[in-house]
This record gives structure tokens, C-alpha cells and sequence, in this order.
């Protein structure tokens, strides 16, 4: 027999029992549907970490009062708050002034949230933090409209403000805000700049802050500690070089607070690999168990499939006995039964792939990134047809094993 007319007679199976087909590949539609969604989302997460790191650029580091390891356990933190100290000016000027390695160093403060207003409009949780005027070259932020605020403006605590997107668009509807004024906690800021539209990430809106001189920051809203801590931001001058000019802020962190050799540090350095690092330890367990979980449903559809493709060898008993008293080898059975069970799960799998993708555009659209790869959709139809071919093989070998004779007695 023909492989197409073997394909022929799976298909004519399949729709001549269209309900009960339906019902079968309702659990290989779940589980794919399910494992390629749960995949598509960390995918996106990941490709959205990546994107940030890029976007602030990978010989970029930053120089804070609490490392990664800091947080590993509640022991651990309060370790760290007791030993670690606030990140100041004079630490940033002690590098500065003997560092070799690092081309651009900034500071940057935590923001604050505060109410905004203008005029009758008012927003409220406002995130607003202080940068001294050489981030916007070495986090790559992108303006919209207007500019950044420069050196003399931040050392000498003028009052000037750069605005998320959001915030441009809730008090000045339909004009532009460059020049105009806003208040933040009661105090007057002029608007010298918007940022570009950045959307939300994982249902988190991106554009709703406002940055201000870092000198202004600690001036009007307080000492930079505590929620309000200080932290460096620093680029090396050459990507060959990224390592040494971590390691010289680091050696030169512990010369300026007298560290000795044996003690740890009191300071914490983030750098894109470790960032990534921790992002892998976290999400490295959390991607098993989230895609582990569905996949009991491609199982469980399997198992399904097994079922019906053994009542059917029963229902077909007779049709059996007659192609096989018509010449049909052993092998054409378990083909046509086999190639059943197959068509089946590629079936299922196909629809589970397309209601993922489907899913996915409207998680990107309203709540969060997602990202569909090639690679996950091929393993994803892979193992559907898997799924099939070890789900058909013991009701195929049952069909080409029946006795013609027995087979054409069947009622």
C-alpha cells in the first residue's frame, strides 16, 4: 500500500469519528498549548534582560552598598546591613581620581515615590530618583524630546527635571512639557526633558519616573541612605579590559574603607554576567518545574490517544479481517494504525502551537513580553509526534497481529 493512501485512511478514521477525535486531542492540545506558552514567556523574559543589559552596555558596572550574595538568606542581610557601609561621594571621587581602567563613573540615588502635580492634574507614587548628568551616556538613555540635565545644572542643585513618557503624557496632554513646571513634593522642577516610550514589562509601566539632579535629589528630598541609598555606575574603557576594571574598582573599594586581606567586602559590585547569573539560578528550577508540570498533560494525552486507538483496533475488527483476506500484510496495519495515532497528535500538537502563539500576541500586547522560537515550536511538534508514534504502537501492533479468520467472525 501507498504511504499516501495510508495517510488517506487516517485521515477518513479520524473525521468519520470527528466528536470523538475532538475529545482525544483535547489533552495533547492542553499540554503543548500550555508547555510552549510557559516557554514563550521566560523566553521573552529572558530576551527583555538581555535587551536591558545590552541597552546599558556590557562594560558597564555598578558599585553598590549590598551585593548579590548578600540576599542569599535573612542571616545573611542582616550580616550585611550591620558591615556594609553607604556608598558616598568621596568613594566615587577616590576612584575617580586613581582609577585607570574605568572611562565614565557616575551615581545615581533610589528613587523616591512622590506626588507630581500641575495645575489640577495629580499623580501619586511617582518614582523619583537623582543621577548625576553622565547616566544618560552610560545607562543609553534615550530622550524623546528636549535633553539631560548637565554637569553645572546638577552641581550647583538647580531645580530641573527629566520625565518619563507617562508622566509627560498625564500633565501635559496635547502640548509639549519642555519648559514648563511641574511640583514634586510641594517643590518647583522645570522640565528640560522627556525620555523615549519604554511600555510595561510584565504588567510594570516603565514610563512613569522623573530623574533629577543628583545634588538636587539629596538637597530636597534628603540624605542619600538608606531607601534612598547612593550607588556608582561605571564603564570600562575597553570591553577587553571589562574584568581588570571591575577588579581595580574593587581593589580600590577596599584600599579607601581599609579593608584587610582576610575581610570580606563591605560593598557590592554588579556586573551583566552576574546579573544573568542570578537570573539563570532563579529561573533555572522555576523553567524545569513551570515546564514539567504541563507536560503530565502531553502524557496524559498520550495515554488518551492509546486508549481510543485500541477501542478503535476493536471497533475495526471485521474491516481488519477484510483487508487482510484482501492481501494486506502485517505491515499495512500496523502502518495505517500507527500513521492514525500519529496524524493525531501532530493534530493536536499543530492546534496547541497556534493557540500558544495566538495566546502570546495578547500577553505582549497587554501584559508582558513573549517570545516564540523556532526551536520551541519544533520540539514542541517533535514531541506531539513522539507522543503519537508511542501512544500507536501497541494498538497498531494489536491490529496487525489479529487472525484474519477470527478477524472476519468479529461482529
Amino acid at each position: 500500500m501507498h504511504f499516501s493512501e495510508t495517510i488517506k485512511l487516517a485521515f477518513q478514521a479520524i473525521w468519520a469519528n470527528k466528536l470523538r477525535s475532538a475529545l482525544t486531542l483535547l489533552g495533547m492540545i492542553i499540554g503543548v498549548t500550555s508547555v510552549v506558552i510557559i516557554v514563550s514567556m521566560i523566553q521573552g523574559f529572558n530576551r527583555y534582560v538581555d535587551e536591558k543589559i545590552a541597552g546599558i552596555g556590557a562594560k558597564s558596572f555598578g558599585v553598590r552598598r549590598f551585593g548579590f550574595d548578600d540576599f542569599r538568606s535573612t542571616d545573611s542581610i542582616a550580616e550585611a546591613q550591620r558591615r556594609n557601609k553607604e556608598i558616598t561621594f568621596d568613594d566615587m571621587e577616590f576612584l575617580r581620581e586613581r582609577a585607570t581602567l574605568i572611562d565614565l563613573l557616575g551615581a545615581k540615588a533610589q528613587g523616591s515615590p512622590s506626588t507630581v502635580k500641575r495645575g489640577n492634574e495629580t499623580m501619586d507614587n511617582v518614582g523619583v530618583d537623582g543621577a548625576t548628568a553622565n547616566c544618560v551616556d552610560i545607562e543609553n538613555i534615550d530622550i524623546a524630546d528636549g535633553r539631560f540635565f548637565t554637569s553645572s545644572e546638577d552641581s550647583s542643585s538647580q531645580n530641573v527635571a527629566f520625565i518619563g513618557s507617562d508622566v509627560a503624557e498625564k500633565l501635559f496632554p496635547n502640548m509639549s512639557p519642555i519648559g514648563n513646571e511641574i511640583t514634586i513634593r510641594g517643590m518647583p522642577y522645570r522640565v528640560i526633558g522627556v525620555a523615549a516610550a519604554k511600555g510595561t514589562v510584565f504588567g510594570m509601566p516603565q514610563d512613569i519616573f522623573i530623574t533629577i539632579p543628583l545634588r538636587t535629589y539629596i538637597k530636597n528630598m534628603g540624605p542619600a541612605v538608606r531607601q534612598r541609598s547612593m550607588y556608582l555606575l561605571a564603564t570600562a574603557r575597553d570591553d577587553n579590559q571589562f574584568k581588570e576594571a571591575v577588579e581595580e574598582a574593587r581593589a580600590l573599594m577596599r584600599i579607601k574603607r581599609g579593608l584587610k586581606y582576610d575581610e570580606k567586602d563591605n560593598f557590592g559590585i554588579s556586573t551583566p554576567d552576574a546579573i544573568m547569573e542570578i537570573r539563570d539560578r532563579l529561573l533555572g528550577p522555576i523553567f524545569i518545574a513551570a515546564v514539567g508540570i504541563p507536560g503530565i498533560a502531553l502524557v496524559v494525552g498520550g495515554i488518551v490517544i492509546m486508549n481510543i486507538m485500541l477501542v478503535s483496533v476493536t471497533e475495526r475488527t471485521k474491516e481488519i479481517g477484510i483487508r487482510k483476506s484482501l492481501g494486506a500484510r502485517r505491515r499495512d496495519i500496523l502502518q495505517q494504525f500507527l500513521i492514525e495515532a500519529i496524524t493525531l497528535s501532530a493534530i493536536g500538537g499543530g492546534t496547541g502551537v497556534l493557540i500558544a502563539w495566538i495566546t502570546g500576541r495578547v500577553l505582549t500586547a497587554v501584559f508582558f513580553p513573549t517570545y516564540l522560537s523556532i526551536a520551541a515550536v519544533i520540539i514542541a511538534v517533535s514531541v506531539s509526534g513522539l507522543v503519537g508514534v508511542l501512544s500507536g504502537i501497541l494498538p497498531a501492533r494489536k491490529a496487525a497481529l489479529l487472525d484474519p479468520i477470527e478477524a472476519l467472525r468479529a461482529e
